[in-house]
């Protein structure tokens, strides 16, 4: 075999190899549960609403002090020019949290603009089929609606933007 065929073989290979580890990159990691919780108003978001979207998932609860002190910077990304939803995950009722109506005046009182979704995951079902353990934690999902990280603890905004840059 001539030289120059053989560096269009390789280079075919190459390049299809590199269009399906791309392709598989995308398939990485669990699909994330699908839910359907309603935000503090009653209108009700499904994640399969997000389709084709990227999606940072927050779970918190109002008498943890890490997920307090982290709302503001949380509004600061909200409020930025992002390519992705910020949902962020309540349970009324369960897990020492304040029963929903509670929550809602409780939340209507604090300092914040509102620019993030607060869902009410009544009795933490999604907290649970996200296998999260504690509060703060987090769930990055990809357009695909793949769970491609998962995180307990703070999370800074330059780290959720980096993970969020480094999905589709």
């Amino acid at each position: 075999m001539k030289l120059p065929l053989r560096l269009l073989i390789l280079a075919a290979l190459l390049l299809t190899f590199t269009s399906c580890s791309e392709a598989l990159s995308e398939n990485r990691g669990p699909a994330a549960p699908d839910f359907a919780l309603p935000d503090l108003d009653g209108t009700v978001h499904h994640l399969a609403d997000y389709e084709g979207e990227k999606v940072y998932l927050f779970f918190w609860a109002s008498w943890c002090s890490i997920c307090l002190s982290g709302l503001n910077e949380l509004e600061e990304l909200a409020e930025s020019d992002k390519d992705f939803t910020i949902l962020t995950v309540i349970s009324p009722g369960t897990y020492a949290e304040r029963n929903a109506n509670e929550f809602k005046a409780w939340f209507s009182t604090i300092d914040h603009d509102g620019d993030f979704i607060v869902l009410l995951d009544d009795g933490g079902e999604v907290f649970g089929q996200f296998e999260m353990e504690a509060y703060p934690s987090s769930a990055w999902i990809n357009s695909a609606g793949r769970i491609t990280d998962q995180r307990t603890g703070h999370v800074t905004n330059d780290e959720i933007l980096e993970l969020m840059n480094s999905i589709r």
